[in-house]
């Protein structure tokens, strides 16, 4: 297992990085919710290429940020969502929820 963080990729780019679970949630949705709100412009690329592993606490998390991201009034894509948190949002019936990057 490796260390969770999000950090600022680039402007507005936020990067999740390392395994999403029940022990590293708690403190990346309170590093994301700050960036997000710390973040300017008005759009927000969360990218989770760097996701190792994740537990529905990865989907949680995301759902939790764009909530964050549409409170401060920013639009949101996800990338490189991996396909264990993806297989996740299609039994959970959230895929749709979801601003896929194209």
């Amino acid at each position: 297992m490796s260390d969770a963080r999000i950090e600022q990729a680039a402007p507005g780019e936020l990067r999740l990085v390392g395994v999403l679970d029940y022990s590293t949630g708690p403190q990346l949705r309170e590093k994301g919710g700050q960036l997000i709100r710390a973040s300017n412009g008005a759009a927000l690329l969360l990218d989770c290429s760097a996701v190792e592993k994740t537990s529905s606490v990865g989907l949680a998390l995301l759902l939790a940020f764009l909530r964050d991201a549409e409170a401060a009034g920013k639009a949101v894509k996800v990338r490189g969502m991996p396909e264990d948190m993806r297989q996740i949002a299609e039994v959970s019936g959230v895929t749709e929820l979801l601003p896929l990057e194209a």
